[in-house]
């Protein structure tokens, strides 16, 4: 839903290249992206009008209840059985704004790629600076031991997945409501953002928390906006574009990729040979035949 500013003549073009300007003159660019992140590989948000929250849950109780940690120890059968059909998309694939961020990263620019998303999307990009604030479904644990499973092993399993060492349930590695996020996700995040010369906020509308609050922690007003829809913060930041954000980032972000240095890391240097020194000059050969001369 783009903004009536945004309908002016060449109104979106000014903004596409004022972000390439700032990208351009930050050295220390840092992403926090949530659910519309991600629209674009097939997988839904929460809060449009046609994300999870207003889809039919297909059980007697609503989506926002039945992926909070009450409920999971509750009704853990009908947990799973909304978990693997809402939550889980392991066909799911890359989109043009996961590909524009890696580049971005390998062009050592982008220090960080903070997430909300659950679905490692990021990661099958090439994305090495991850943090997942609200975990993956991709990573699942028994709950008793500890043993660890994939999600391939949550999907081929009926009703809930128990562990083969111990028989607890196998639970995936996802913050539900209710429950805090890791501490070390959110010092890491916090820590990137107070580096950061350019905040790019892209997909979410700012409504999750502690997401939410997290620009507060940029040192500049260097904050830019990428979403459908309008945040709390559209007023504050320096740029807002009401656009799609795999339309945006992949046009403003350079297809460049510089190639990779060879490694050198852990070969010593070999030490220089000391310069060989000129041979002696040859004394002249005798005649063959002469005698050497008697000394008086």
């Amino acid at each position: 839903m783009e903004t009536r500013l945004d309908r002016y003549e060449g109104a979106r073009e000014r903004k596409l290249e004022q972000l390439k300007q700032l990208i351009k003159e930050s050295n220390y660019i840092v992403f926090l992206g949530g659910a519309g992140v991600s629209t674009e590989s097939g997988i839904p948000d929460f809060r449009s009008g046609e994300g999870i929250f207003n889809q039919e849950s297909g059980l007697s109780y609503r989506p926002v209840d039945i992926i909070s940690h009450s409920f999971f120890e509750a009704h853990p059968e009908e947990f799973f059985d909304f978990y693997r059909r809402k939550l889980c998309y392991p066909k799911a694939r890359p989109n043009k704004a996961h590909k524009a961020l890696v580049r971005l990263e390998k062009q050592g620019k982008l220090k960080a790629t903070i997430t909300q998303n659950i679905d490692n999307l990021h990661q099958m990009a090439g994305s090495t600076t991850t943090i997942e604030l609200h975990g993956s479904v991709f990573r699942n644990y028994c709950i008793d031991c500890g043993e660890k499973y994939d999600l391939e092993y949550v999907l081929s399993t009926d009703g809930v997945p128990r562990c083969k060492k111990c028989g607890g349930i196998v639970r995936p590695d996802v913050v539900l409501y209710e429950e805090h996020l890791e501490h070390e996700n959110i010092d890491n995040a916090v820590k990137a953002i107070k580096k950061a010369d350019l905040l790019i906020i892209g997909g979410t509308s700012l409504t999750v928390y502690p997401a939410a609050t997290f620009a507060q922690f940029l040192k500049s007003d260097r904050v830019v906006i990428i979403n459908k829809s309008s945040t709390y913060l559209d007023l504050q930041a320096m740029l807002t574009i009401h656009d799609s954000i795999g339309t945006v980032l992949d046009t403003v972000i350079s297809k460049y990729i510089p190639k990779k240095k060879p490694e050198t890391k852990g070969k010593k240097t070999p030490a220089k040979k000391p310069a060989a020194k000129k041979p002696a000059a040859k004394k002249p050969a005798s005649k063959a035949g002469s005698k050497p001369k008697k000394k008086d």
